[in-house]
């Protein structure tokens, strides 16, 4: 066989092989709970981490005619490793901001041959979004708050063919005494990106939501019970791939105490330090956050830490 002929033999069974490669799983967003603290000029950097374990191998079937006998892998997102680094900013009483850079460690999504269906792509900087937080009833201690998120994601570099996210959903809070409890229900909606070629844009709907409770036993000590998930493709949106067809979508479901531990990282002014007779205020604070999220469907891994640190100003 001619040099010619023997890369394009072997661009046609890359791109016969390669049926996942930019398919989109269920949405897995960080692990974290968007509040509706808004007292203006708040700035407030992020550090959101999750590294979990006990991944469910990979489904792997052979495809139909015309393929013949190559193959189709599942579509479930797995990630092994999550750093998102992020920027908060309250504009005004009822509107912040955040924007951020996020880096996955995922699992392959164009494996050539069953034996790399469950390996990893290595750390890479994946993602760039940003998001607007509407606050429509405040909460200060006590109370009920509502307010609505709407984020945006977009695959940068590495990932830069997959199909972009749009997450709207509805915030609700509430709080008394040392006990708050939080409820973020979410639509998300994928678009863009570069499909297959002959496969047609996905544009699916996911649902997916964060819940927490929280009992605060210190001023600097808090206890959280939290609860991430998503449905995969709500109802028949979009328009699956011949993988997505053939195995099925994947819903996951994680929950899992949360400890997170407060710091005042100027305790003259935390402690309400006055000074010429002007308002007290508070200083700055690192919180820090680790704790243990099981998975509770075989599509979840059976393990993910979640590390967070913010730092107020």
């Amino acid at each position: 066989m001619k040099p010619a002929q023997r890369l394009a033999a072997t661009a046609v069974v890359m791109q016969l092989t390669c049926g996942l490669a930019f398919a989109e799983g269920p949405f897995i967003g960080q692990f974290e709970l968007k509040t509706l603290e808004s007292e203006a000029g708040y700035l407030e950097f992020q550090s959101q981490n999750a590294y979990a374990w006990g991944h469910t191998r990979r489904a792997v079937t052979s495809a139909g005619p015309p393929a013949g006998d190559d193959y189709l892998y599942d579509e479930n997102s797995v990630t092994r490793m999550r750093n998102a680094l992020e920027m908060e900013m309250v504009l005004s009483r009822h509107l912040k901001g955040r924007i951020g850079v996020e880096f996955e460690d995922e699992r392959v999504d164009d494996p050539t041959a069953p034996f790399e269906a469950n390996d990893f792509a290595g750390l890479k900087l994946t993602e760039i979004g940003g998001e607007v937080i509407a606050i429509f009833i405040p909460r200060d201690g006590d109370g009920f708050g509502l307010g609505a998120v709407v984020e945006f994601e977009n695959p940068i570099l590495s990932a830069a063919d997959e199909p972009k996210k749009l997450i709207m959903g509805p915030i609700f809070e509430l709080a008394q005494g040392p006990w708050s409890a939080s409820l973020i229900p979410m639509a998300v909606h994928f678009f863009g990106g570069e499909p297959e070629e002959g496969e047609p844009h996905d544009n699916k709907w996911d649902f997916s939501y964060a819940a927490q409770i929280k009992y605060a036993y210190s001023e600097h000590w808090e206890l959280a019970l939290e609860a991430y998930g998503t449905i995969d493709r709500i109802g028949n949106t979009g328009h699956p791939t011949e993988a997505g067809v053939a195995i099925g979508d994947f819903d996951q479901h994680r929950i899992g105490p949360i400890l997170y531990h407060t710091i005042a990282l100027d305790p003259e002014t935390a402690a309400g330090h006055k000074s010429g007779g002007e308002k007290e205020e508070e200083g700055s604070e690192l919180t820090i956050g680790l704790g243990l999220l099981a998975g509770l469907n075989e599509n979840t891994p059976d393990g993910t830490l979640k590390l967070s640190v913010e730092v107020d100003f």
